[in-house]
């Protein structure tokens, strides 16, 4: 979906680069292919939260919140990732399996991330439904599952081996 890469796109510039304006991040989006009206782009940004602070040169730049007061530490990142033990796709939702005991705390670290892609999650003692928003596919929901938690498919693919 064109909305879906468009805010990973919007995403990923504004942490990398220091956008100064809308009409440089119109640019850089058209230069990735992804066209958009100032509109839609405003709206976007305001999905993502997106703000503008002052840069130190006179200007200003666009910023992402980071959450980190709702999210769980680094350190929890490095506790949730090796508990998970198995992906499954049913009927455009994703099933989630971890170690016993395991799937509050990683559904609670999969919610707090507030990715626009994920409606929410649902979890048992080992087993997490994940919820994507309507207009969000399976695919779109991996690539959120990989930026909340970098190396998660390849670790699931090691232990499928």
């Amino acid at each position: 979906m064109q909305k879906t890469k468009r805010l990973l796109a919007i995403e990923k510039l504004i942490t990398e680069e220091e956008i100064s304006s809308h009409e440089v991040l119109l640019k850089k989006l058209k230069g990735k292919g992804l066209n958009c009206t100032q509109a839609t782009l405003s709206r976007n940004l305001r999905q993502l939260g997106a703000g503008r602070i002052p840069d130190g040169r006179g200007g200003y730049k666009y910023f992402l919140p980071d959450n980190s007061g709702n999210l769980p530490s680094k350190a929890a990142k490095i506790q949730v990732l090796p508990a998970i033990r198995e992906i499954v796709e049913a009927k455009g939702l994703l099933v989630i399996k971890t170690i016993p005991g395991n799937a509050s705390n990683t559904a609670f670290y999969i919610d707090n991330t507030s990715r626009f892609e994920i409606a929410g999650t649902i979890a048992g003692d080992d087993t997490i439904l994940v919820i994507p928003r309507d207009g969000i596919s399976i695919n779109q929901v991996h690539t959120c599952l990989e930026i909340i938690l970098p190396g998660l498919h390849e670790q699931i693919k090691k232990k499928n081996i």
